[in-house]
C-alpha cells in the first residue's frame, strides 16, 4: 500500500464514512462499498492513479492530482448520491 493511497483512505473514511466504506484490496487497490455494490474502484499504477466509476476510467497523474484534491473530487461525486 502507497503512502497516496493510505493518505487517501484515510481523507475518504472520514468524508465518506455516512454511507460508504473504504475497502482496501490486493495490492495497491480500494474500492469505495455502498451496500454490496462497489461504486468505484482506484488502483494505483506507480506514477499515476485510475479511477474506475460505472465502468468509466478516470487517470490522474499523482504529480499534479494531491490525495486531498483527489478525495475532494471523489466526495464531491458520491457525497450527493448519499440520500
Amino acid at each position: 500500500m502507497t503512502e497516496y493511497i493510505n493518505e487517501l483512505i484515510g481523507i475518504l473514511n472520514k468524508e465518506l464514512a455516512k454511507c460508504y466504506k473504504i475497502v482496501r484490496k490486493a495490492g495497491s487497490v480500494i474500492q469505495i462499498v455502498r451496500g454490496n455494490t462497489v461504486e468505484a474502484t482506484i488502483r494505483d499504477m506507480g506514477e499515476y492513479l485510475i479511477m474506475t466509476i460505472a465502468g468509466n476510467n478516470y487517470k490522474y497523474d499523482k504529480w499534479y492530482t494531491k490525495p486531498v484534491h483527489l478525495a475532494k473530487v471523489i466526495t464531491q461525486y458520491f457525497n450527493p448520491r448519499c440520500k
